[in-house]
């Protein structure tokens, strides 16, 4: 008894060790002068300094306060160097091996040197601020994932933070908003399965104009034009072409997501003008829809200068990531902002052909670069790869090895000639997002926003904004490739991989941010941005064809309409309901499909019953929402699993239901009949029917026999798991302390409250409401926000997951703005001295 005792005593000690001093004073190396720490009753710091050197420093010092291991974990991941962090690890060292060939930290290396001066000034800035709190301690002190990352690898105290580490950073974050690559590699792979491009063109149809409205009218909108060059021949047929994108989809699925991946990362965000509101101002709601990890994405933080002036011109609240400087999305007390992924088609694939260490370049031939790449490996020998890089980008078809496709030559035979697949993307070139960020921070009016716009490079974002003095409007940025229009057999728009060796089809320079879309006070009074398209179809530049099919942005648009014509202002808590709102539009297309079908069998039956008197809501209480996603579900795979190659089954998103909501009208689709039954020819009823019936089976399997008793939110939870230590690998004991308890919620893919899950996977949550805030304009001490876990990245924590509860009920918190609020708010109070 007394050794367990001992030892509970020393587990206490050690979990809790790294929890930092939020009250009292302490002496920070570097400071100038007196700065000023308040957290208020979860956690979050406002912090107060004189000038924004000691303002960002002292940012630095209270992130790696908070969540430093957070941060050196994606350092090491951004820089291509996870296994020196965790070791001999097969994943690690395929993530290490990709990230290298990108080179995600060469290219922040060479932004440090063009950003402006105040920007790398507050960068360093902040970087001596998280050196400041590093400076004496051991690993230990500083977080409990070292402690236990100690029993299996050398752990040494963790190396300087610079400047570089966070502009890497933005490369990370960059990648998983990057748009459509995902799509076009699918279409790519799809074609080797179904060998027909109209068949293809079926799984990726239009986006739904006459259904779903876009963000802007684009009546004052200027198009640029694009030359007209003969096409190349891309034979989709051949071995060697398929192998290459074989391999290259392998290679980019071994990049860890840190911001989120797949189906479901996108955002709600919409302003409504002052015209419509009960105080006369503007509101502005804004949710990111990103991973579900733990800690969450993002870090809460207030950032004050004590004297708001030319010199020092910070007063701003929001949300900020753990690793950067200033605030991402938030407010200050002019202006609010929110962000949601524009989607725009910012990478391409360009299949090279490689004859002789050279690709070929129309009737002559192009060098490959290359470089050498030496991993160390904690605990293991060094790994050592050779990078090549095409004039379109690095090459990522020969990084990883894939054992099922041997390199083939060309049909003609030609000795040493192959195929490989190389990246181009916009972020691979030095930018100034990180410009952006902090330029956003003291935006004042359209035109400052029009100014952050021309700097945001990567990732492409909407912007909508509102002001204190009654403005709200849009703005689209980001560096966008221009095409040229190539006539030949496969659509030269980027939405299929490019014939490198035809320098027709390369990047013709970028769009001009001056015609980027825009629009200030618009006749509507609103504005809603949620991922869906930007403008109506050929007006503006061309900035992608693969958005979401904006189902859900249409619901928030159609809730905006209502509230506005009913004539009663809208409030604060009338805009939160609305982030919550879980109505289905899944259920609006199939549903009335499904009742058309007679199911006999009483028991088989149970489910269809449960759609008859359903709301179409996805409440987290609903059986019928349980059902009907079972029903999805299976639908997906009756429908494609024998068609789609391996690994590309549907994961249900918007894309999914847009594709299914074509073929109900056409009972006899190929696409119906299962092609593993030969000599039975199914159509689209004997499918609806046999997903019910399936799916009536499956629940009752999970959820017991009575189907009254169903819960969508027992099937559908969102388990944060950390990065390092929450995987299935880790011991119980471990996985249990630094995973907050999963919760079981509503809503769903494509609904307003965009809790999304893989249908080809089950139905966990996989990407959701990051946060939720809501700033009345007209009052910003009347605000909201909520964060999907909490402020802290210490499992011991009080704040490390005490806003989850919250988050998963729809509620928000108040967010004090104004010195006297924040003042008034706080519960702990640190005085930081030079």
């Amino acid at each position: 008894m007394v050794a367990l005792v001992a030892a509970v005593v020393a587990a206490f000690v050690v979990v809790r060790r790294p929890l930092p001093q939020v009250s009292g004073s302490l002496k920070v190396a570097g400071l100038q002068d007196e700065v000023t720490v308040t957290r208020d009753a979860r956690g979050v710091p406002t912090i107060t300094a004189a000038t924004p050197h000691d303002l960002f420093l002292a940012q630095g010092y209270v992130a790696a306060q908070d969540r430093f291991f957070e941060m050196d974990y994606r350092r090491h991941v951004v820089s291509g160097r996870l296994s020196e962090l965790v070791g001999e690890n097969a994943d690690a060292l395929e993530a290490d091996k990709v990230i290298r060939t990108f080179g995600w930290r060469r290219v922040a290396e060479r932004e440090l040197g063009l950003v402006e001066e105040s920007t790398r000034t507050a960068l360093e800035a902040y970087a001596d601020g998280v050196n400041a709190y590093l400076d004496g301690k051991a690993p230990s002190q500083i977080a409990v994932e070292y402690t236990v990352l100690g029993l299996q690898v050398d752990v040494d105290a963790p190396e300087p933070w610079d400047a570089v580490d966070s502009l890497a950073w933005l490369k990370a974050m960059a990648w998983d908003l990057r748009g459509n690559y995902d799509d076009e590699l699918s279409r790519a792979r799809a074609y080797a399965s179904v060998r027909d491009v109209a068949r293809v063109d079926e799984l990726f149809p239009a986006y739904p104009y006459d259904l779903n409205a876009s963000i802007l009218t684009g009546d004052d909108l200027v198009t640029p034009t694009a030359a007209a060059a003969p096409g190349a021949v891309l034979d989709l047929d051949d071995a060697g072409i398929q192998r290459a994108l074989d391999s290259a989809s392998k290679a980019l699925a071994a990049v860890p997501h840190l911001v989120g991946e797949g189906e479901g990362v996108g955002s709600n965000s919409w302003v409504i003008a002052g015209e419509h509101t009960a105080t006369g101002k503007p509101l502005l709601a804004n949710d990111p829809h990103l991973g579900i990890s733990a800690p969450g994405v993002w870090a809460q933080v207030g950032l004050r200068c004590s004297t708001v002036d030319e010199a020092c011109p910070y007063d701003v609240s929001g949300f900020s990531f753990a690793g950067f400087p200033g605030v991402v999305i938030g407010h200050n007390a002019d202006l609010a902002w929110g962000l949601t992924n524009l989607g725009a088609d910012v990478t391409d694939f360009f299949l090279e052909r490689v004859e002789n260490g050279r690709t070929l370049r129309g009737e002559e031939t192009a060098p490959i670069t290359t470089r050498r790449e030496v991993i160390k490996v904690n605990g293991g020998d060094d790994v050592s790869i050779e990078v090549r890089q095409s004039v379109h980008g690095p090459i990522v078809s020969d990084v990883l090895e894939v054992d099922a496709v041997e390199r083939a030559p060309l049909p003609d035979g030609i000795v040493g000639r192959e195929y490989e697949v190389a990246l181009a993307w916009t972020a691979l070139a030095p930018g100034r997002t990180a410009d952006a960020v902090l330029a956003m921070a003291t935006a004042r009016d359209a035109e400052d926003v029009a100014r952050v716009g021309r700097l945001l490079d990567v990732p492409s974002q909407n912007i909508v904004f509102a002001t204190t003095d009654g403005h709200i409007g849009y703005q689209a940025p980001g560096r966008i490739p221009v095409r040229n229009v190539v006539p030949g057999d496969v659509p030269s728009d980027g939405t299929w991989p490019r014939p490198g060796w035809d320098p027709a089809y390369d990047w013709q320079g970028y769009v001009d941010p001056e015609v980027m879309p825009r629009a200030l006070d618009p006749v509507e009074g609103f504005v809603v941005a949620a991922n869906q398209a930007v403008t109506p179809a050929g007006v503006g530049p061309f900035l992608t064809d693969d958005w979401d099919y904006g189902y859900r942005s249409q619901r928030i648009r159609t809730q905006v309409e209502s509230a506005i014509e009913s004539g009663t202002p809208i409030t604060v808590e009338d805009v939160g309901t609305l982030q919550n709102d879980q109505h289905n539009p899944y259920a609006d297309v199939l549903v009335p499909w499904l009742l058309r079908i007679g199911i006999e069998d009483t028991f088989a039956d149970d489910g269809q019953q449960l759609l008859r008197s359903w709301d179409r809501v996805s409440s987290e209480d609903s059986a019928a929402a349980a059902y009907f996603a079972a029903v999805w579900k299976t639908l997906l795979s009756l429908t494609f699993a024998d068609d789609l190659p391996d690994g590309d089954m549907p994961d249900g998103g918007s894309r999914w239901l847009e594709v299914v909501r074509g073929l109900l009208d056409d009972p006899d689709s190929e696409w119906w009949d299962d092609r593993t039954t030969p000599g039975l020819l199914e159509g689209r009823d004997e499918i609806l029917y046999q997903a019910m019936v399936t799916a009536r089976l499956e629940l009752t399997q999970q959820l017991g026999r009575d189907a009254d008793e169903w819960r969508w939110g027992r099937l559908h939870s969102a388990a944060p798991e950390h990065p390092v230590l929450g995987g299935s690998s880790i011991p119980g004991l471990v996985r249990n302390f630094v995973n907050p308890d999963p919760v079981g919620v509503g809503g769903s893919s494509s609904i307003v409250d965009a809790t999304a899950w893989d249908a080809s996977q089950g139905y966990e949550v996989t990407a959701g409401p990051s946060m939720r805030m809501v700033v009345d304009l007209g009052d910003l001490d009347s605000s909201t926000w909520v964060s999907f876990t909490g402020t802290s990245g210490h499992p011991a924590s009080p704040h490390y997951a005490d806003q989850l509860g919250a988050w998963a009920d729809g509620r928000t918190f108040p967010w004090p703005f104004s010195s006297a609020a924040t003042t008034a708010d706080a519960v702990d109070r640190l005085t930081l001295h030079p």
